[in-house]
């Protein structure tokens, strides 16, 4: 019988566990807990929940609900338990977080074609078929490890992300695309401030709740990557001096440079998303949307993902990640759940299924398969494989990764969601029966 070594029985690797011991796949799964617990986690069972117990939206017109359907179409056993162990959460997929984990380490404990070892790994084996699914707080000697097969420069060990907005909830007629001096082709977007407004901009950041650090967090920040909040304590000048700096930016409406500007970059190559540029931050996601809806141009944004700051490792998944999700320089190692470079319980859950399937296809000597960059799940490995790899950061699912719905009429937004999730769950219906 063949055999996989899976590292890490998270979310991620739990997924890629059970996609391969039901195919038939014996499974060797690694974890070091509870020997050894990450400054996070709190027990030994798999598939622990260490932040919130939610798993977002069950509704089909969100993104992260499309998911979630998908998965459970193909089998997950992430989904299996969290629809048995739900608890009352409104619109939101809440789980009893003890039940649900426990339900997961019994599967999988009790799985002939899976043999578990309390053991943590340090090195990563190349000489076989591997995935490896240890999450944002991979131990230090394993991320060594993986950083000495892909070169260090592109393992990140911080992730400062700031936040992303759609292009259409954009008012395009306060902004200017420019770039500084004229030097690029027009990518950014510019959202000039006067006096008045970036002075008021600047006392409600600083009056904004920020989001409380885990106890394993120390309140240290890199130079580079400082929260906007923190730059704004340092004085009322800090953040024009900084990314909110004007210089170089003519606005064509005066022909003069503004007091302050907020730029945008495309996050993708079909500019549906823009980043704001330098906007890294620990505000609470409510008062992201208040205080950020302050600037000329995003008063009506809408956030295809806020600002944060956390201890993440994660890859360049564009420099060293195949579209399978193997290493480019060692294809019997696969990459899966967080460290790819998603952000979510249920985004890392997709890709250890993904990889779990194209690991399976491997030693069966099969063809490797992408989903369809129509789904939910596709549009995730979509933005890993095609990002930009000089500003690639974590990314959760949203609509502005799914290809643009082709037609003449311009459609009203639900009207879109609704063709987005049809033709999401038709490519994937047609994707399973390839599998099959």
């Amino acid at each position: 019988m063949e055999e996989v070594l899976v590292i890490g029985a998270g979310l991620a690797g739990s997924e890629a566990a059970w996609q391969l011991a039901k195919r038939g796949v014996r499974v060797i799964l690694y974890e070091m807990r509870p020997k050894k617990l990450t400054p996070a986690h709190k027990t030994g069972f798999f598939a622990e929940l260490v932040c919130s117990n939610s798993l977002r939206s069950k509704d089909l017109t969100n993104a992260v609900g499309l998911l979630k359907e998908e998965l459970r179409r193909l089998g997950s056993i992430i989904m299996e338990s969290a629809d048995i162990n739900q608890i009352p959460g409104g619109k939101a997929l809440v789980v009893d977080r003890e039940r649900f984990a426990k339900f997961i380490t019994e599967k999988l404990k009790n799985h002939p074609n899976i043999r578990f070892i309390c053991e943590e790994m340090t090195e990563i084996p190349t000489d076989r078929v591997v995935i490896v699914a240890t999450g944002p707080l991979t131990s230090d000697p394993l991320a060594m490890s993986l950083a000495k097969l892909i070169s260090e420069p592109f393992l990140h060990f911080y992730d400062a992300i700031s936040p992303i907005v759609y292009a259409e909830s954009i008012d395009w007629e306060k902004v200017f695309v420019a770039d500084r001096y004229g030097e690029e082709e027009g990518a950014y977007v510019n959202c000039p401030l006067t006096k008045e407004e970036y002075e008021r901009f600047v006392q409600e950041l600083l009056l904004a709740e920020k989001v409380p650090l885990h106890p394993f967090e120390e309140p240290k920040y890199f130079e580079g990557c400082l929260p906007i909040e923190v730059m704004a304590e340092r004085g009322i000048d800090t953040l024009r001096y900084g990314p909110m700096k004007p210089k170089g930016l003519i606005d064509p409406r005066t022909g003069k440079e503004p007091y302050a500007v907020v730029q945008l970059r495309p996050e993708n190559a079909e500019r549906t998303l823009y980043n704001m540029v330098g906007f890294q931050t620990k505000l609470k996601y409510h008062e992201q949307e208040r205080v950020f809806r302050l600037i000329p141009g995003l008063e009506k944004a809408e956030f295809a993902r806020y600002g944060s700051i956390h201890r993440n490792t994660f890859v360049n998944a564009p420099k060293v990640l195949t579209p399978y999700l193997q290493l480019k320089n060692y294809p019997n190692v696969f990459l899966a759940g967080q460290i790819t470079g998603v952000e979510g319980y249920v985004e890392s859950t997709a890709m250890g299924l993904v990889a779990a399937i194209n690991a399976y296809r491997l030693i069966k000597g099969k063809d490797l398969v992408i989903p369809p960059p129509e789904t939910a799940i596709g549009s995730l490995v979509h933005y890993l494989q095609f990002s930009n790899p000089k500003h690639f950061q974590p990314m959760n699912v949203n609509w502005g990764l799914f290809p643009e719905i082709s037609g003449k009429r311009k459609l009203k937004k639900e009207e879109k969601v609704r063709a987005l999730v049809e033709r999401a769950l038709k490519a994937l219906e047609d994707w399973r029966r390839e599998l099959d």
